[in-house]
């Protein structure tokens, strides 16, 4: 196969699956990984792909700190629709967490009013979905108001978080990295969203597909580190694959 057969291969397989790994491409083309490597290089400088450690996407991996008036009407129907199905992981009387971002607030607004729950948030937006249910039990983290998130955060936030024990943690993420696990754009939301995650039992993740290939500056967790994954059918099927064999629960809507 040529230089040319070799990126055209490359980029049809991007086109088709968002992602590329340096070693099924090894295997596919029938080549060393340092010519891949060098191939995806090539690529990169021409600017039609992104390379990572090990691997290449067809977007940039990069996410920027917004604010959640502009990405709550982003990918509405998906949120609306992953929202729906992590209400199946709800139980009676149980005490969960639900942290910050558009797609956790979604699934706030999802609650049905009447469900008997204890709900910890730093999140004000989701605060504010939930304000006017009858049998919900509301606790609101305190702390340093980051604006573009509408949430609590930091040292205040921590420290009442560990007075407290709760099952499960209902989670948004700005990215989800094979390499670098998940990560949001602020690193003081990254560690609150951490001590979260070490503080319950299951943690379930609520992503719609662009967060695939992401990542944000602050680094939340590994990927082992969470149990279940509900997003959307434009989720990569390699990102499935990979996130399965992981032991990760993955739920497409």
């Amino acid at each position: 196969m040529t230089l040319a057969e070799r990126h055209r291969y490359i980029l049809d397989q991007l086109e088709k699956t968002g992602l590329v790994t340096v070693s099924d491409l090894a295997k596919e083309l029938n080549v060393t990984m340092v010519t891949v490597r060098k191939d995806l290089k090539l690529l990169e400088d021409k600017g039609l792909l992104f390379r990572s450690h090990g691997s290449a996407t067809s977007v940039s991996p990069y996410v920027s700190d917004r604010s959640v008036q502009v990405k709550k009407l982003e990918q509405v129907e998906e949120k609306r629709k992953i929202a729906e199905k992590a209400l199946d992981f709800l139980e009676l009387n149980e005490a969960i967490i639900i942290g910050s971002g558009t797609t956790v607030g979604t699934f706030a607004q999802a609650i049905p009013r009447n469900y008997p729950l204890t709900v910890l948030t730093s999140a004000m937006n989701v605060a504010l979905a939930l304000i006017d249910t009858t049998e919900l039990e509301l606790v609101q983290l305190g702390g340093v108001v980051r604006k573009s998130s509408s949430s609590a955060v930091g040292h205040f936030a921590e420290e009442m978080l560990k007075s407290f024990a709760c099952s499960k943690l209902f989670l948004s993420v700005d990215g989800i990295s094979l390499e670098h696990g998940l990560t949001t754009s602020n690193m003081m939301e990254a560690h609150l969203n951490a001590e979260m995650i070490r503080s319950v039992q299951k943690t379930i993740v609520l992503a719609d597909s662009q967060k695939f290939g992401r990542k944000g500056f602050g680094k939340i967790c590994e990927l082992e580190d969470i149990d279940v994954i509900i997003t959307d059918s434009g989720i990569p099927e390699i990102y499935r694959e990979k996130l399965e064999e992981k032991g990760i629960e993955v739920w497409v809507v």
